[in-house]
């Protein structure tokens, strides 16, 4: 068996101080129609039907693609927040749409460029049911104390 890397054996003795945040869905987000299939540090992952977010033409609307990436990617930094006691805010975010989908659902996954101890930086790469990719974000947040 392989020893942990430096910085997973550090997310591990971050998760020992500090209890590991649970997504829980916004107003928006279940008016979409997420559904949140993986929750960890190194990656998330969710659903969203197109039904429901499409645009006047009948495609998947590219502001439900962003509002769904952005909310993926959030949860992804506030989870490796939450290792060190923190919460996340986004401060940049940005996306190429390559195609466009009219049914069916989408794959939303997070996975971490940067995880610091002051920002994070994460790919968010949505998909169609066929695995071909509709979009490339990429989303920076900075992490900060918890207020109370």
């Amino acid at each position: 068996m392989n020893a942990p890397s430096p910085e997973d054996a550090a997310v591990e003795n971050h998760l020992e101080a500090h209890q590991l945040w649970k997504i829980t869905l916004g107003e928006l987000d279940e008016k979409m129609g997420v559904k949140i299939l993986e929750e960890s540090v190194q990656r998330v992952v969710a659903t969203m039907p197109v039904e429901g977010n499409r645009q006047s033409f009948g495609l998947l609307h590219g502001g439900a693609s962003l509002a769904v990436g952005e909310a993926v990617g959030s949860w992804a930094a506030v989870l490796h927040a939450s290792t060190m006691g923190k919460t996340a805010v986004g401060v940049d975010v940005s996306a190429t749409h390559h195609r466009s989908a009219r049914e069916g659902q989408i794959t939303i996954t997070a996975t971490p460029i940067h995880l610091g101890g002051t920002l994070t930086t994460h790919e968010v790469v949505i998909t169609n049911e066929a695995g071909q990719r509709l979009c490339t974000m990429r989303i920076t947040n900075l992490l900060m104390r918890r207020h109370k």
